[in-house]
C-alpha cells in the first residue's frame, strides 16, 4: 500500500493514537451506563470515536483517488507560539487577572498564524473575553479576579 495523500494518512494515525491514549485510560476507571455515567464514560467514548475518525482519515490518505500531498517540515516556532501562551495563561492569571491574561494568550499565539492581523487579534481577543465572561463570571458564577490586584478594582 501506498501513501498518496501524507498529510490525511499521519493526521489519521495521530488521531488514532491519541485516541488509543484516552480510550485506554478512560477504561481504567468506572465506566457506568448512559443514564448514569462513570467517570470513565466520557473519555472512553470519545476516544473511540477518535480512533474511527483517525481511520477514516488515515484511509482517506491511502485512497488511489486521494489528492497527492506531502507534509511540510515541522515548525517547531509555531508550536512554541500556541502552547507558550497557554502557559502563560496558566502562571499570570492570577497575579494579572482574567481580561489581561486572556489579552497576552490571544495577542501570542495569534503571531502563529500567517494571516496575522492586529485587527483579527483584538476581534478574536474581544470575543474570547466577553465569552469568558458570559459562561464562566455570569452563568456559572465561578470567582476568578478580572483585573490584577493593585489596578483595585
Amino acid at each position: 500500500m501506498k501513501i498518496i495523500n501524507h498529510k490525511d494518512f499521519w493526521a489519521g494515525m495521530l488521531f488514532l493514537v491519541f485516541g488509543a491514549f484516552f480510550a485506554g485510560e478512560g477504561a481504567t476507571y468506572t465506566f457506568g451506563t448512559a443514564a448514569r455515567m462513570g467517570p470513565g464514560y466520557f473519555p472512553t467514548l470519545l476516544g473511540a470515536m477518535l480512533m474511527l475518525l483517525g481511520l477514516l482519515v488515515a484511509v482517506g490518505g491511502l485512497r488511489a483517488g486521494a489528492t497527492p500531498e506531502t507534509v511540510e517540515r515541522f515548525s517547531w516556532s509555531t508550536l512554541a507560539l500556541i502552547l507558550g501562551p497557554i502557559v502563560l495563561f496558566g502562571l499570570l492569571l492570577e497575579p494579572l487577572g482574567l481580561i489581561l491574561s486572556l489579552l497576552m494568550l490571544v495577542g501570542i499565539s495569534s503571531y502563529a498564524s500567517h494571516e496575522f492581523s492586529w485587527r483579527g487579534a483584538c476581534y478574536s481577543a474581544a470575543f474570547l473575553i466577553g465569552l469568558c465572561l458570559l459562561v464562566f463570571i455570569y452563568a456559572l458564577g465561578l470567582q476568578f479576579q478580572l483585573w490584577p490586584s493593585f489596578v483595585g478594582v
